[in-house]
This record gives structure tokens, sequence and C-alpha cells, in this order.
């Protein structure tokens, strides 16, 4: 069984306080504050952490379940937008956009969108996200 480590450090309270978060791995270690989790402000957040891991999963199990049905692609690129919002006063992530293109020869769009769709579903990042609206456009690219 494979685990994944990460650790985050925060000082000070909310408003005024900063953090870091780094990937046990070493392959990524950044600032995060207030600003820029629910502004605008630099830095990352979890919010991007966790679409940046959504996008990931999803384009690596649709190229598998590409290839279960007899399809190699060539590539396939998929973006995340994670949406924080507010919910019975409290901050969550209310949805998740998934966008992805493929360039997969032989296929025709129905399979692809349905082998698409099968992914979203299947992939372990949106089962863990399961309570969260996720949608999915995915176009074949020719």
């Amino acid at each position: 069984m494979a685990e994944r480590i990460a650790e985050a450090q925060w000082n000070g309270g909310l408003k005024d306080g900063s953090g870091k978060i780094k990937l046990v791995s070493g392959a990524f270690e950044g600032a995060y504050s207030f600003s820029s989790r629910f502004e605008e402000g630099s830095g990352t957040n979890p919010e991007e952490l966790i679409a940046g891991a959504h996008a990931g999963c999803f384009s690596m199990a649709l190229s598998a379940d590409l290839e279960r049905a007899g399809y190699k692609p060539k590539s396939v690129k998929t973006t995340a937008k994670v949406t924080l919002g507010k919910v019975d006063g409290k901050s969550r992530i209310i949805k998740i956009e998934l966008t992805t293109e493929g360039n997969v020869p032989g296929i025709q769009d129905r399979e692809f969108q349905k082998i698409a769709e099968g992914a979203k579903i299947g992939c372990p990042v949106s089962a863990a996200l399961a309570g969260v609206e996720i949608s999915l456009k995915a176009r074949l690219l020719q």
C-alpha cells in the first residue's frame, strides 16, 4: 500500500499569520496565508493543492481506462478548478470543475465521453471527494 506524506505549519492568528506546506518527497514547498486562501494574495493554499492532485489523478485514471478499452492515448491534459464557498456560514469546498483534453487516436467522441465519465467516478481523488459536486467537460482532440 502506498502512503504519501505532506506537512504544514501555521504561525500566528488566522488573518495575520502565515504558513508553509511541504511535501515530504521534496517535490514542493510553498507559503500560504489568509490572503492566498480566501483572497487573491500570493502563495498557495490547500484548495490549489487539491486541484493539482485531482487533475493529476484524473489524467492518469482516464489514460488507464482508455488503455483498458483498447485505445492508446497520446496525451490527456486536465485542469481542475476547486471553488471554496460558504455552507451554513462555514468555508467549504463546494464544487470542482474538471476540464480535460485527450489526444486519443482511433476513438469516437461518444466513446471518449463515456470513458471520461467513468474515470471521473473511478479516480481515487474523485472518490475521496465524493461529497463535493464534480463536473466534467471532456474534449477529444482530432
